[in-house]
Parts: C-alpha cells; structure tokens; sequence
C-alpha cells in the first residue's frame, strides 16, 4: 500500500496566495497610472502661438493684452505672442508652422488650410483729395481720378489690388491712374509731393495714423476732401473678400471734425486666423475665451470692442474653423458625442484584455489544476489503503495528509486554479475517504478483526 505523501508546503502556499494580490494591486496601480495621464492631457491648458506685427501697431498691442488676459490658471488656452514684420509674415509664419494663429487682413492670399476665428475689426479705405495752397482741386470725386497720381500709405501690394478693383467697378481704368506708395513714416513727404492730387490709406476708423495723415494734409496743403465708393454694394457682390462700409461723422476724431458727413466706402477684415488641422476643441476653446474676456479687453482698450464673431455660414469667402463655428452656433458636441467611438473601441479593447488575462490565469494555474487531479486520484488510492491499515498510527498519518491535501485543494479554488465542480468531485472523495477512515478505526477497536469494510449508505 503507498503511502499518502504531502505534495506542498506552507511557503509554496504563502507565495501562492500572495501572486493574486499582488496582480491585482499591480493591475489597479496601472489603470491609475494611465487615468492620471489622461487627466493631465486632458485639462492641461492648450498653448497656442500667435503671430501679429509689426511691432508697435494696434494690432500687436492688442494681441499682447489679450495673452495677459489668456494667463489666468483657469484659462484653457494660453496665448505666446510670435513677432512678425506684417500680415504677409504672420501668413507665412502660420503656413511653415511657426504659429498657431495670425492675425492678418482677410483680403491677403490666404493658404488653402486658412481658417477664421475671430473679425478683430473693420478696416476701411480712405480716399481723400487736396489741393495745393491757392490751387482749384484737380479731383472732387473718384471719377475724376483717370488721369492724376495717387498716393498709397502702405508699401503692400494688398492694397494696390484694392485700389484697382475699386477704381475698375467705378468704371474707371486702374491704367489711367499712377499709383505711388509711402511707408507709414513717409506722409510728411507724401503730403508735400505736389505731383499727387488724391490719397488713400487702409485702416481702422479709429487707427490714430489715419487721422494724422488726414490732418499733416489739412496743414500742409488744403482741407482734405473725401471721396465716396459709391459702388461698394456692388463691390461687395462680386468681391466677397470685401464689405460695403459706412464711414460716420467725426469717425476719426480730428478737429475739425472730419468728415463732417457720411462717406460710402469699401471695408476688409482683419482677422485671426488658424490651420483647419488646429483641434475643433482647442478651437472652441480659444473662441469661448476671447468672447468671454472682451468686455474686460474693452475697458482698457476701446479697440477691442470691436472684436466680432467670423461668419459662419459654409460659402463665406473664407470659412470659420469649425471649432469656433460651433462655439458660435451653438453646436458643439457633447463628451459622449465626440468620444463615443473612443469609449466603445476601450470597452471592445477591455473586453479583449479581459479575456486574454482570463486565458493567462487559466494557463498559469495549469500545474495547481493538475496536482489537484493528482490529489483526488491519491485520495482515491488512500481509500484502499486506509481499509488495510494494521495500526491507528497508521490511519492518523493518512488523516494528517489528507488534511493537508485539502488546505492545498482550498488554496487552490481560492486561487481560481480549480472550479467549483472539480470542489465538488474532490469533496465526494473526501467523504469516501473519512468513512474509509472511520471504519477501519472500528474495525481496529474491535481487536483488529480483519474484513471488507461495509460502506455506509
């Protein structure tokens, strides 16, 4: 008759038992390690670059009191100011992804990737004629421009192409018309050029450049008088770019007050602009915080009351971004519409992840399943044993194995090795065996009569 061995000891069960708990803390510590990194990435506040020139300009005074209103620790977009010459270069520097943003007119070529954020403020042209002191004015209207030189402030081309389409849908041949430009800090030469009869100049109604340029020609010439674009409607028809502006009474603030009427004219955008490719949610959030800190921006610059929301509508002449478009329309997505997909591929993923730990366990517990089927066969054999036992020591040493055979079985379902079938044929064995047992302690008690042990019912 074999003898019962111990197949374990109280270390191997000790590590055993340790195994699962230290998955499963390993498992929890990892799930929290990556929704605290989804966390960070999520409410880590988006910083985006802008580009804005030259420096000095409104523009540029504008976009730096903006990052100071964007440096709040609530704010989720943060704003880098990216130095640039002009608009072309802000367009540049935007298209080789050197910014984010640029504020540029919406009259520039724009790469095909542009996208609108925000309308920083209506600019207008400004067409004036004076005479020399003591001479007749040679241009009372803007027919009668073919013929005569006209002076440009602003050394762009932008503006040149401007200038043509106004004079060609005055029916005016842009031809017959000399054009000569001035920088910025050449009006004092441009206003003494007796050769130029007319002037003209792109701004904002309350760009401090236009209403020194008006008076420098009041000074040193004659009061200047203005010339209307009666045709801007139709402009604006053809021309998308291009809006059919008003310019009121005393809009530039000079004394006197000029014009002292309204003036018809022709008016462009300026405008932030960002790649399609910049996130529909960065986007949006850009365009909620502006919006959100304009009345603050206004009370220490009139300006930027002026800001407005870009045009939304699909055949603009140049689209919003549609992350500020919903913003603006009302429309933006909530967190189940815009990570469904991303919540029902993780649930797919951890269903997957599931059932491949499932089959690791099932394989890693494959030497406990097979010792417990050693087990149960070996009680099996004790049953035999313990019915041709001689001495009750005997049958103590099998009942001390068996004992120790079921804290592994135990051990071993705990763990999830073995399913609750496999308890249940083991504890049948069991309880064959503790009859075995018990029997044959009779049958020792009795004096040692020998015989087939009569099973119980």
């Amino acid at each position: 008759m074999p003898p019962l061995a111990a197949t374990t000891n109280s270390a191997k069960l000790r590590r055993r038992r340790r195994f699962p708990a230290l998955l499963a803390l390993a498992s929890f510590l990892s799930l929290l390690t990556v929704a605290l990194a989804v966390s960070y990435w999520v409410w880590q506040p988006a910083t985006l670059r802008i580009a804005v020139g030259p420096a000095g300009s409104d523009d540029e005074t504008l976009v730096q009191a903006m990052v100071q209103a964007f440096d709040t620790k609530d704010s989720p977009v943060h704003l880098v100011p990216v130095a640039a010459d002009g608009p072309l270069q802000s367009i540049t520097l935007l298209t080789n992804g050197q910014a984010d943003l640029a504020v540029t007119r919406g009259d520039l070529q724009m790469p095909p990737t542009a996208r609108s954020m925000a309308i920083l403020r209506r600019n207008v042209l400004v067409l004036w004629s004076a005479a020399s002191r003591g001479a007749k004015p040679k241009v009372k209207s803007l027919a009668d421009l073919a013929g005569h030189r006209l002076g440009v402030i602003g050394v762009s081309q932008v503006n040149i192409a401007l200038l043509r389409v106004v004079l060609g849908e005055s029916g005016i041949s842009p031809d017959k018309v000399t054009m000569v430009q001035f920088g910025v800090d050449q009006m004092t030469d441009m206003t003494a050029d007796v050769t130029l009869d007319a002037f003209a100049m792109v701004g904002a109604l309350n760009d401090k450049t236009i209403a020194d340029a008006l008076s420098t020609t009041a000074r040193r010439r004659s009061e200047p008088k203005f010339l209307a674009v009666d045709v801007s409607e139709a402009i604006a028809e053809r021309h998308p770019l291009y809006e059919s502006e008003e310019i009121p009474p005393g809009a530039f603030g000079t004394t006197p007050q000029r014009p002292d009427d309204k003036i018809e004219t022709v008016g462009i955008n300026q405008l932030i602009i960002a790649p399609a490719s910049l996130s529909e949610d960065t986007a949006a959030a850009f365009t909620r915080q502006l919006f959100a800190v304009k009345p603050q921006l206004a009370k220490a610059m009139p300006a930027a009351g002026k800001i407005q929301k870009p045009d939304t509508d699909k055949d603009a002449a140049l689209p919003a971004h549609p992350g500020a478009a919903a913003f603006i329309d009302n429309n933006e997505r909530s967190f189940l519409d815009k990570y469904s997909d991303y919540l029902w591929g993780g649930v797919l993923l951890l269903s997957g992840l599931g059932s491949a730990a499932a089959w690791l366990r099932h394989y890693l517990k494959r030497n406990e399943r097979k010792e417990n089927t050693e087990h149960r066969d070996r009680l099996l054999a004790a049953i035999a044993a313990a019915r041709e036992a001689q001495t009750l020591d005997e049958l103590d040493t099998m009942q001390c194995e068996a004992d120790e055979i079921l804290r592994e079985t135990l051990a071993c379902h705990d763990d999830g090795a073995i399913e609750d079938g496999d308890l249940a044929a083991f504890n049948l064995v069991l309880i064959q065996f503790h009859e075995a047992i018990a029997n044959r302690r009779t049958v020792l008690a009795m004096g040692g009569q020998r015989g087939p042990v009569a099973r119980s019912a």
